[in-house]
Formats: C-alpha cells, sequence, structure tokens
C-alpha cells in the first residue's frame, strides 16, 4: 500500500481504517491497531461516558497510540443529536474530522438520508472534515457531496453482520460514476476476502472494526486484513480480466502439434 490517497488535503498510505470497540482489552486493541498499519483510527464518544474514570483512560489511551483520531456520532437518531456530538468531539480530542452517523432504523442500523444530509450540511457549514456513513444509493451520496461532504463511507452490509458486501453491483456503480471521490467501505465486513473483493471493485480504503475485535486472534485478524486490503488494491491497478459468459480457452491453438496417428492414409 505504497501509493497514497487524500482525505480532506490529508495524505494517508495506509487503506485500512480501525476501529477501537469491542476488544476484549485496551493492551490488545493497541497490539491490533499497530498489525494492521492504520494510519486512521475511529472512537465512538457514546460507548465510553464522558464523566467515568474508565471513559478518561479509554480516551488518553486512544490519543497515545499516535494515530490519527476520527471520532464518530454513533448511537444518534437524529441530525441534532450527531451535529452536537460532533461538537463535543472536536472540543475533546481537538480535530475537526468526524464520521457522521445519524442511524434511521434499530433493526438494521441503515442511516437515515435526510437527516444524514441534513447534519452533514450543518457540520460542513460549521468546518467539519465529514466522513458520512451511507448506504450505497447513487442518489444519497451524490446529495452528500452537494452538501460539501469530499469523502463518502458506503455500507458493505448492516453494521456487525460479518456478510460481506451484499451488493457489489451498487459500490461498482460508485466508483464508476463517482471516480475521483474517495470512497471508505464501512460496515458488514467479516472476512480479509470482503475486504480484498471491495478493494478489487475500485475502493479507496475500508473501515472495520468487530471482524478484528472479536476475531479469535484480533492482532493475527488485522495482520490478514492488512495484506488482503493491500493485494485487492493491486489487484484492481493491475486490470482485472472482464468476466465471461462462455469459456474461452487459455492455451492458443495455433500450433499445438497433431496426434501422431493423425494424417496418415
Amino acid at each position: 500500500m505504497n501509493d497514497g490517497w487524500t482525505a480532506y488535503g490529508v495524505t494517508l498510505h495506509s487503506r485500512l481504517l480501525l476501529g477501537t470497540a469491542l476488544y476484549p482489552s485496551l493492551e490488545v486493541m493497541g497490539r491490533a491497531v499497530e498489525a494492521s498499519g492504520a494510519e486512521v483510527i475511529t472512537v465512538a464518544l457514546r460507548r465510553q461516558a464522558p464523566g467515568s474514570g474508565g471513559g478518561r483512560s479509554f480516551w488518553d489511551y486512544v490519543k497515545g497510540l499516535g494515530r490519527r483520531l476520527l471520532p464518530n456520532t454513533a448511537g444518534c437518531h437524529s441530525a441534532r443529536e450527531a451535529v452536537a456530538l460532533a461538537h463535543m468531539a472536536r472540543e475533546l480530542f481537538e480535530t475537526n474530522w468526524i464520521k457522521l452517523e445519524v442511524i434511521g432504523d434499530d433493526y438494521n442500523l441503515q442511516p437515515d438520508p435526510w437527516g444524514t444530509v441534513e447534519a452533514a450540511a450543518e457540520l460542513v457549514e460549521a468546518g467539519f472534515a465529514v466522513f458520512p456513513y451511507c448506504t450505497d444509493d447513487l442518489v444519497f451520496c451524490k446529495r452528500l457531496l452537494e452538501v460539501g461532504c469530499q469523502v463518502l463511507m458506503p455500507w458493505g452490509a448492516p453494521i456487525g453482520t460479518g456478510r460481506g458486501l451484499l451488493n457489489p453491483y451498487a459500490l461498482a456503480t460508485l466508483r464508476e460514476r463517482l471516480p475521483d471521490v474517495p470512497l471508505v467501505v464501512d460496515a458488514g465486513l467479516g472476512r480479509p476476502s470482503h475486504a480484498a473483493m471491495a478493494m478489487e471493485l475500485g475502493a479507496t480504503a475500508v473501515l472495520l472494526n468487530t471482524a478484528v475485535a472479536r476475531a479469535g486472534d484480533p492482532v493475527a485478524m488485522a495482520r490478514a486484513f492488512r495484506h488482503a486490503v493491500a493485494a485487492g488494491r493491486e489487484a484492481f491497478e493491475a486490470g482485472i480480466m472482464p468476466e465471461r459468459q462462455t469459456a474461452s480457452p487459455s492455451t492458443p491453438v495455433a500450433g499445438t502439434p497433431f496426434w501422431h496417428g493423425e494424417g496418415r492414409g
């Protein structure tokens, strides 16, 4: 992953972003971040109580990892909630980067398109660099770009399901129609092969949490995802062969020797 990509004027070289929730311990989380090679890690304010010693200890540990922090508004169900939490995050973590999440359905944790666009517009106006969690719907994504978002984070599948890419066609369409927009596939990836496939489709990067944190060995799994993302990106840049409906021989016919019994009178 030597080729870089740019998010809001910042050049990044790792194409794997990693979440910091659900790990068995802070020590394991720190080792997984190191093994992943991730330069950007996410943190959810609502997953740690601001007034508790545990919350402060967690935030201090995350800050000490030396990565660029991407706070998120996980748990918000309205634009108003998300905007308020984003301002808290900017003050606490001293960054204008924010992963915007406005959830519209508690069953599949699907983002609310209207609330997300509303919050994104307000946060961009307030000087935030907004990374919106969205579906793979092209119109939804275009609306987010119109209000000033420069990066999109379409889902692969509902959060935490580990089901991989449910609609590869939609993700490929986003890459085709929005060729210059950084696309970070976020949510639903459960295996390194899922991440590799996202990268093969042209994703700029992927964001993971549960797939690593809930693995039997989170550190080894983080390393596996790192290799998968690199392989998928290299495959995309190499140019993947087109799919065919019928078989096509890989060995040319020209010059193939006849059987020794053929051609005799």
